[in-house]
This record gives structure tokens, C-alpha cells and sequence, in this order.
């Protein structure tokens, strides 16, 4: 069937523009909000021609299909990957609709037996639990880990295969098996991502439930403020920041502890709070020492921590006179010095550079 001009006008447009969405730095602000929601309308409109013309049936087998036709089987897949990147106050929905878009694109995959093996396990796995599919049957790390290294290096083998067919995209144009696989190579990528978005949009779905089912906050500070619930007394009213010194001895509890009767209304703990609260206000900011620096100095003493010097530490000590064994065995030590320095004169040992 002779494609409309208007369709494949309008999906190479959607195309180029989604392309040019990918690589802007200003995702952020509301013109680039605004052309995500213009691509996405392009492609809607996309979607309603193809289903118009009736380009695709569950009765067919790939085969059947035209290779002019194949390109428009992405156009679920390019409506999801926008959704993702679009911005609306209702986040949940806009995550429900890209889920659909995707379920809807490998449906019609599965329809056509596109599918391998390992894909069409991962769609009949989601197809029983979609609310909690992820790639990996068991929540365990390296598991996980290996799954998503092996996923990574297949999308980067199927990119540069693409890369490749598309470099001769030119060259191709005569040949239309080439042509054909060049279209393959692109479904058959979009496929590996597609699994990959539901893996992640299945996580965000069900953080966004778990948020959304929270019990509510309190409905403000000011019911939790002491000056705030007085506020309307003028006589309890206090522009005091601090709570009074009797609410920090009872913990931060409000009201008399006994009654007029002297019957506890609340409970409570002995202890002598007030005395240390006074103590911990008089004292001094700083740590104080704990001992003197001549204490310090004789605890380094003891312990072998200080190094003495100066003149001390050069001076011989005197020998008594009276010490008979002491002279003799300095005598001895000094002719056995005496004896070695004439058998041994000054530069005898070096006999390395002389001539």
C-alpha cells in the first residue's frame, strides 16, 4: 500500500525533532516542556493515520509487511520514550500512558513473532505481573548485576550495527533487503530498550504508589507550637522561643504533674534536673585542663617522653677517686684506645684513591 505523503512527512519530522529533543541541555525549562509536547502530538497523529490506513493485523506474519510500512511499527515506542521526558502535574498517569505505549508495541512485536526467545519470555512474564515486572526473576545483587552488564553489552552490539547500516543508508537505497534490515536493526533495538523502560517505569510506578498511600502529614507545625496553640489565650500567649525550665524538666511535657488532690496526672521521673541544668549553664565554654604542666611534665618524666639535652647531656661523669676498680677499668679502656690508634693511624683504611 502507497503510504500517504503526509504520514511519512510527518513521522520523519517527529523524528528529527524527538533526535534534536535528545541532545538539548535545557530539559528543564518550559520551551523545551512545550516541543516534547509538540513531538508527542506529531506522533499522536501519526498513530491515528496508521491505524486508519490499517497498515498492520494480528493475521499477517512480518513477512506480509512492506518495507516502506515497517518504520511506523515504532511509533509506540518513540510516544513512550517522550512520555518519560514530559512534564504534567499528574505524573502517575503520564507513566501509565508510556507503560501502555510500550505494552502496545511489543504486543504488536509479539503479534508478528518478532520476538526471540529471551524477549518473549520477558513479555509473558510481564504480561502475568505487570505491575511488578523486572528483568530479573529474584531480587538478588549480583544477579541483577550480571543482567544488567549482559543487557548493556546487547544494546551497545545492536547500536553499532545500526550505527553501521545507517553510515550506508545511502548506498542502500537500491537494495531493498538492505533497506529492510536497516529497518530490522531498529525495531529490534527499540525491543531491547522497550524492556528496559517497563523495568524502570514499573519501579517509579510503585514508589509513586507507596508515596501516594502514606498517611497523611499533621495539618500544620503551628498545631505542634506551644506559642501557636496559645496564640488565642492572650493570658498562655509568649513570644519565647525556648520552652519554659519546668516543660525541660518534665521532657518537654506540658501540664502540672500532680494534681490539686496530689494524685499523679502524668507520669514522671524523680531526678535532680535542676541542679544540673544550673550547673551546665554557669560553666565555662571551653574544656578546662585536667592538670597542671608541672604534673604533665612529670607524668612525661615517667613515662620516657621527654628527651634531655644542653650542656648536661655532654658532660662526662666524674669518677671517684676512692673507686679502685673504677680507675683501674678506666686506665685499661684508655691504654686499649691508645694501643689501637698506633696500630691503626689516621687515614690507613682509606687505600682507595691514592695514586
Amino acid at each position: 500500500m502507497e503510504q500517504p505523503h503526509t504520514l511519512r512527512s510527518l513521522f520523519d519530522d517527529a523524528k528529527r525533532e524527538k533526535t534534536a529533543l535528545e541532545s538539548r541541555p535545557d530539559s528543564n525549562t518550559d520551551a523545551y516542556r512545550s516541543d516534547v509536547n509538540a513531538t508527542i502530538a506529531k506522533l499522536g497523529e501519526c498513530q491515528r493515520l496508521v491505524g486508519a490506513l490499517s497498515m498492520f493485523s494480528s493475521n499477517e506474519l512480518l513477512e506480509d509487511i512492506s518495507t516502506n510500512d515497517l518504520p511506523y511499527l515504532t511509533v509506540e515506542y518513540h510516544i513512550a520514550e517522550l512520555l518519560q521526558r514530559s512534564y504534567s502535574p499528574d505524573r502517575e498517569a503520564t507513566l501509565q500512558r508510556a507503560l501502555k505505549q510500550n505494552e502496545k508495541y511489543l504486543a504488536r512485536l509479539e503479534d508478528y513473532r518478532f520476538l526471540n526467545d529471551k524477549d518473549r519470555k520477558l513479555y509473558e512474564r510481564y504480561v502475568a505481573n505487570p505491575t511488578s515486572f523486572s528483568l530479573t526473576a529474584t531480587n538478588d545483587a549480583a544477579t541483577r548485576r550480571d543482567v544488567k552488564i549482559t543487557r548493556f553489552r546487547e544494546a551497545k552490539e545492536l547500536k553499532q550495527r545500526l550505527e553501521y547500516l545507517s553510515e550506508s543508508r545511502q548506498q542502500l537505497q537500491s537494495d531493498e533487503d538492505d533497506v529492510r534490515q536497516l529497518y530490522m536493526a531498529e525495531i529490534k533495538l527499540y525491543s531491547h530498550q522497550a524492556f528496559q523502560s517497563l523495568d524502570l517505569l514499573a519501579q517509579e510506578l510503585s514508589m509513586l504508589s507507596m508515596i501516594r498511600n502514606m498517611p497523611p502529614k499533621p495539618e500544620d507545625s503551628q498545631g505542634d507550637d506551644a506559642r501557636g496553640r496559645n496564640r488565642g489565650n492572650a493570658e498562655n500567649y509568649s513570644e519565647r522561643l525556648d520552652p519554659p525550665l519546668a516543660q525541660l524538666l518534665r521532657g518537654g511535657k506540658l501540664g502540672p504533674i500532680l494534681s490539686k488532690a496530689g494524685k499523679p496526672m502524668q507520669p514522671f521521673t524523680l531526678l535532680d534536673r535542676r541542679t544540673q541544668l544550673q550547673n551546665g549553664v554557669f560553666r565555662s565554654g571551653h574544656n578546662l585542663p585536667t592538670m597542671t604542666i608541672d604534673e604533665y611534665l612529670e607524668e612525661e618524666h615517667k613515662r620516657g617522653g621527654v628527651v634531655k639535652g644542653g650542656e648536661e647531656s655532654g658532660r662526662q661523669p666524674e669518677v671517684d677517686e676512692d673507686d679502685l676498680d673504677k680507675a683501674d677499668e678506666e686506665t685499661l679502656k684508655a691504654r686499649a684506645w691508645d694501643e689501637y690508634k698506633e696500630a691503626n693511624p689516621r687515614g690507613s683504611g682509606n687505600t682507595l684513591n691514592r695514586g
